[in-house]
């Protein structure tokens, strides 16, 4: 392909990226990006959970994020159950964190404690959804990387499992916060093992130069325990935490970051006495946005990453401690789908004869934003109809005033594709709720959640009372 000036999208002859391939049937549906019991009925309506999107569209309006209640449960259960039989030969167990930053409201959190998972939240304002859904805290966990003094208090008080400490000031703030209330905090020393995974710079996140976690290399990880266990009456340090990234389709990643890891953990045993009890490998685990993707599912994740830290506490001889993981994505993203109306159909003629057809809906990068911030692939497919129309190659755009505003980059659509169809975008479950913004005061759209022929709203649409309720 001939380079151009403004990029590959408008080089000469340009037909889409090489992963995108001509669909036999502009109809069929890849089942790997759709929750379970997504599907066509015999009049080509798109359904889930045994309920059309037209009557969802009538019901709930559009853009709306469309959830797979059982599909969610169900990789949460999955997660569960599997890490639990792989390594309970190998360290008793495991434990699995949902990582709440993918999306949270009071009704996911539910789920997430119903099917026996634990809950990693990141702020004061997940803490509280936790709380509000009944979420104990012996099953909680905090993240994140500048915790107030409040957030702290919070979640001590409310008596969460562990607190990742990601600084040697809040090593400090921590300790500081445990001797006022008469606790003594339960950390783990998120580390930076200097492992960039094989993805985008802004979501790799275990390389040096970023923002998260204690350097391995510099000796930061190694001088956060030896301050912890020098505070036996406020901390008790209960072993390390690391994560390489997101968008991981393998466990190649986890090689030399559970080298690094494990050798840290024995490096601490050895010299300071004391033999930590848990390690937390973080998440990332990817999830099949287009066709380019093949993620792995639990059970091959698993058992890769079992076989890796089972050799490397052998070659170190030291036992392997409690596993915990926190998968986020790979159980939200799938499960959910974002319904949109088409609004405006515009053909545009490329450079060397190629020809796109932009197609507007009425929602955008306000409540998907992941494909102007990291440049993410979606797939889409018209959800109200089938069509014997000839596949057109299709961007879908949004309403926003930025040409940055798309949601999915390259698309083969049906070639009638207009004005009234509706749209449905897969994988739209993790980060694009949590993300979503009320850009030119536009309102964020509804979850809506179907299970066994019933849909009902877990959060609700915003208003423009709410957009106007905050000004003063």
């Amino acid at each position: 392909m001939r380079a151009h000036e403004a990029g590959a999208l408008h080089a000469e002859g340009y037909r889409g990226p090489a992963w995108l391939q001509t669909p036999v049937d502009v109809n069929a549906l890849v089942p790997t990006l759709w929750a379970t019991s997504v599907g066509r009925g015999s009049d080509g309506v798109l359904t889930v959970g045994g309920v059309s999107v037209t009557e969802l569209a009538r019901e709930f309006g559009t853009p709306a994020y469309v959830i797979d209640e059982d599909d969610f449960r169900s990789r949460a259960r999955d997660f569960k159950n599997t890490y639990a039989e792989v390594f309970d030969d190998l360290s008793g167990g495991a434990d699995v964190f949902y990582a709440g930053k993918a999306f949270l409201c009071t009704e996911v959190a539910r789920w997430v404690h119903d099917e026996g998972l634990h809950l990693d939240v990141c702020t004061g304002g997940e803490l509280a959804v936790a709380r509000r859904a009944g979420v104990p805290g012996d099953r909680i966990g905090l993240h994140g990387n500048n915790k107030s003094v409040a957030e702290i208090r919070d979640a001590l008080e409310y008596g969460v499992s562990r607190i990742v400490v990601d600084s040697l000031d809040e090593i400090e703030r921590v300790a500081g916060v445990a001797t006022d209330l008469g606790v003594v905090a339960p950390v783990l020393i998120r580390v930076t093992v200097g492992v960039e995974a094989h993805t985008h710079e802004f979501i790799a996140t275990a390389h040096e130069d970023q923002k998260f976690g204690l350097s391995l290399a510099g000796g930061h990880a190694f001088e956060a325990a030896r301050r912890i266990l020098d505070k036996p009456e406020s901390l008790r340090l209960l072993g390390l935490h690391s994560h390489i990234g997101s968008q991981i389709f393998d466990t190649a990643g986890f090689e030399v970051s559970a080298r690094r890891i494990v050798g840290l953990h024995t490096k601490i045993a050895r010299e300071l006495g004391v033999e930590l009890p848990e390690l937390d490998l973080g998440g990332g685990f990817g999830i099949a946005y287009t066709t380019e993707h093949d993620p792995l599912p639990p059970k091959n994740l698993a058992a890769g990453m079992a076989e890796i830290i089972g050799r490397e506490c052998r070659a170190e001889q030291v036992a392997v401690p409690r596993i915990s993981v926190e998968p986020g994505r790979a159980i939200a993203g799938p499960s959910t789908f974002t319904l949109y109306e088409v609004g405006t159909v515009k053909p545009v003629d490329l450079d060397g004869g190629a020809r796109r057809v932009y197609v507007s809906v009425d929602g955008g990068m306000s409540d998907n934003v992941r494909t102007a911030l990291y440049d993410a692939d979606y797939s889409c497919t018209v959800a109200n109809r089938a069509s014997e129309a000839a596949p057109v190659l299709a961007r879908v755009v949004g309403r926003h005033c930025e040409s940055g505003d798309i949601v999915v980059k390259d698309e083969f659509l049906p070639g009638d594709v207009g004005a009234g169809d509706l749209i449905a975008v897969p994988g739209t479950g993790a980060y694009c709720r949590s993300l979503s913004s009320q850009y030119n005061h536009t309102p964020r759209p509804p979850v809506v959640a179907v299970r066994d022929g019933v849909a009902r709203v877990i959060v609700r649409r915003e208003t423009i009372d709410d957009l106007l309720a905050l000004d003063v």
